[in-house]
């Protein structure tokens, strides 16, 4: 059982590593307005105290939206071996561990504190949390993306050197990812086997207007639905660019984006492929649905939906797909896996089973 998409949520000594000259400057956990504890960014109050982001152990009719203090939330959150214990609860052999308010480092206008914060967590991550157990924990750093492709592999090879087995590309960075920009880093991450993931809308500025705002950590639940088809967009676009065609091994993952509206995305993909073959040159040969399963993944959740196409055998939809729990935010279904479980995969046959629980992310993951 591996979930391919937890969550940490940063402890106060988080950057404790950033260098001295930084040190007065960086992120900061203080008390809020609510009484709940915050991370401020700017030296002022935190936007938005801790509430829908650890709600792991807690009722849906207990549930908040901020207001928790760091002292309420689950251990879990921040310990790795209280993390562990959670995962043997829920039956979790293996957990893919996203960063939480750390992403609001990529909206720093002062990339030198930016770079040290970053590095900071990336080190956190994979020495103090996947350190405590490298068989158990995927820890996934974050890249500099929006500052030159040299700091962004600099970086992607300097946290695979320390273990890293996968890393983090924001899902609003301030270039689109068909850009040519980006084609030194995925040479690099080919090159050194490592998948790249994002997480939803996490990390960067929203390029236009939205239900909610994001930056100012105004969630709703209109916009949560909205993310779920965030990744239309992005994989659309990297996919008619040419992007697996050039670099055949590449591994991205959709994180937190379910699978059931991928059939309908996948034939609409293909029918546009073979309307629009005669009139325009296609930077690839291949009709765009074969990419899923080989170099284009999703976590999901109990995506009733998504599981019944699976069961119907549609095509590839078992080999892309991966099994989340989402702990410990709002919709996370920790602890009772192995009821959503029983539901969710009913229909399925013993291999799809298999690949949706667990075989999948072993593949791209390397666990």
């Amino acid at each position: 059982m591996i979930s391919a998409d937890c969550h940490i949520n940063e402890p106060p000594w988080v950057f404790d590593r950033v260098p001295a000259a930084y040190k007065d400057r960086a992120p900061q956990m203080m008390a809020g307005a609510d009484g709940g504890d915050g991370w401020s960014f700017d030296g002022g109050p935190p936007k938005r105290t801790l509430g829908v982001e650890a709600m792991a152990g807690r009722a849906k009719s207990d549930y908040q939206k901020s207001g928790l203090k760091f002292s309420e939330i689950l251990p879990g959150n921040y310990d790795p071996d209280a993390h562990m214990k959670d995962m043997d609860l829920d039956g979790i052999d293996v957990s893919v561990v996203y960063p939480a308010q750390s992403i609001f480092i990529y909206m720093e206008d002062d990339r030198g504190l930016a770079h040290a914060c970053m590095q900071a967590y990336n080190d956190w991550i994979l020495d103090d949390f996947q350190g405590a157990n490298v068989k158990r924990i995927v820890g996934l750093p974050m890249l500099p993306v929006d500052d030159g492709m040299h700091e962004a592999v600099t970086e992607l090879e300097r946290v695979v050197a320390k273990g890293a087995k996968a890393a983090f590309i924001p899902g609003m960075p301030r270039r689109p990812y068909h850009a040519s920009y980006y084609e030194p880093l995925w040479e690099a991450a080919t090159r050194l086997d490592v998948p790249l993931t994002f997480h939803r809308t996490f990390g960067g500025k929203p390029p236009d207007q939205d239900f909610d705002e994001l930056v100012m950590q105004d969630f709703s639940a209109a916009g949560t639905v909205n993310r779920f088809f965030c990744g239309v967009r992005p994989l659309t676009y990297m996919i008619f660019n040419g992007l697996f065609e050039r670099h055949p091994n590449l591994r991205i993952i959709g994180a937190e984006l379910n699978c059931g509206w991928v059939p309908f995305w996948a034939q609409t993909m293909d029918q546009q492929f073979e309307n629009q073959v005669a009139m325009q040159d296609m930077a690839f040969s291949t009709p765009p649905s074969e990419y899923l399963g080989r170099n284009v993944f999703f976590t999901v959740l109990d995506d009733d939906i998504g599981f019944k196409l699976i069961a119907d055998g549609y095509p590839r939809l078992a080999d892309c797909a991966m099994y989340s729990t989402d702990y410990p935010h709002s919709v996370t279904l920790w602890p009772n896996s192995a009821t959503y479980i029983e539901r969710l995969t009913h229909d399925l046959t013993e291999a799809d089973r298999n690949k949706v629980l667990a075989d999948n992310a072993a593949r791209v993951f390397g666990v």
